[in-house]
C-alpha cells in the first residue's frame, strides 16, 4: 500500500506520500510527473465522480487552464465508461479523495490511454465545516440527514440549529481535498477551502449543494448569488484544482 502521509513544508495543505521512511525524497519530481511535463503534450483527465453539478464545475474550472502546447481532456466517469461507487469511509477529506481516484484508476488499469496521451485520475472530496457545529457536517456533508435527503431540507434544519447562534460565531468554510492518480499510480492530494459564514436565509440559484446559504462578507451575497465564473475564481475546489495542476506542471 501507500506510504506515510506528511506535509511538505512549501506548501501548507499539499500532501506527498514517502516511502515509509519518514524522509521526504531529494527531488519531488519523479520520472513520471518530468515525462508528463516534458515528453507528452495531450493529457486526458478523468474525475471520479457522478455528480452533474460538479463535473460541469470543473469542466469551467479546468477550460483554458494549461500550459502553453498542453491539451486537456476532462471526461466524467460516466464519459469514460466506468462505474464506481466506493465506500468513502476515510477519516477526512483527503483519505476520500484518494479512495474514489484509486478506485476509478484500478478500474482502468485494463485499458490503457492512447500513446501519445498522458492519463490522469482525479477526485475530489468536499464538505462544509461550521465551527458553531463543531465542525459538522464535515466529511459527511453529501450524506448528513440521509443521502436523498433535500438539500433545502439539510440547509433549513441547520438555520434551526443555528438560529441562536450570534453573527460572529457563525463562521464556517467549504473545503475541497482533490487527490490524483498519475499513471504509474504515485498518488498526490491536497487541500484548499473557501471562507464565509452560514446566513439567515436561504437566496440564490447558481451553484449547488449548500451554497444558496453560506454567505460570502466580502460580496454581500451567498456564493449561489455570485456569478459562476466568480465562484469558480474563488471557490475551494476551484483554487484546489488549480493548485494540483500547477504541482503536475500543467498550469503556469
Amino acid at each position: 500500500m501507500w506510504g506515510s502521509l506528511q506535509a511538505p513544508d512549501k506548501a501548507p495543505g499539499t500532501y506527498g506520500f514517502t516511502s515509509g521512511t519518514g524522509q521526504a525524497p531529494q527531488n519531488p519530481q519523479n520520472s513520471t510527473e518530468k515525462k508528463m511535463q516534458t515528453m507528452k503534450k495531450k493529457y486526458q483527465i478523468i474525475f471520479a465522480t457522478g455528480n452533474r453539478g460538479k463535473i460541469r464545475e470543473i469542466k469551467a474550472i479546468l477550460a483554458g487552464s494549461s500550459t502553453p502546447g498542453a491539451e486537456i481532456e476532462v471526461l466524467s466517469m460516466k464519459e469514460a465508461g466506468v462505474e464506481a461507487d466506493p465506500d468513502e469511509n476515510g477519516a477526512d477529506f483527503e483519505d476520500n479523495a484518494l479512495i474514489k481516484a484509486q478506485a476509478v484508476y484500478d478500474l482502468l488499469r485494463s485499458r490503457p490511454a492512447p500513446e501519445d496521451t498522458v492519463r490522469i485520475v482525479m477526485s475530489d472530496d468536499s464538505g462544509l465545516v461550521i465551527d458553531a457545529l463543531g465542525g459538522a457536517p464535515g466529511v459527511h456533508s453529501a450524506r448528513y440527514m440521509g443521502y436523498d435527503t433535500d438539500y433545502r431540507l439539510r440547509m433549513e434544519h441547520i438555520l434551526d440549529l443555528l438560529q441562536d447562534v450570534p453573527e460572529e460565531k457563525r463562521t464556517a468554510r467549504f473545503v475541497a481535498a482533490v487527490g490524483a492518480i498519475l499513471p504509474d499510480g504515485s498518488p498526490r492530494v491536497l487541500r484548499d477551502t473557501m471562507e464565509g459564514r452560514i446566513g439567515h436565509s436561504i437566496a440564490g440559484e447558481n451553484g449547488f449543494g449548500y451554497d444558496p446559504f453560506f454567505y460570502l462578507p466580502q460580496y454581500g451575497m451567498t456564493s449561489a448569488e455570485i456569478s459562476p465564473e466568480e465562484k469558480n475564481r474563488i471557490s475551494h475546489r476551484g483554487k484546489a484544482l488549480r493548485r494540483m495542476l500547477r504541482e503536475l506542471g500543467l498550469l503556469t
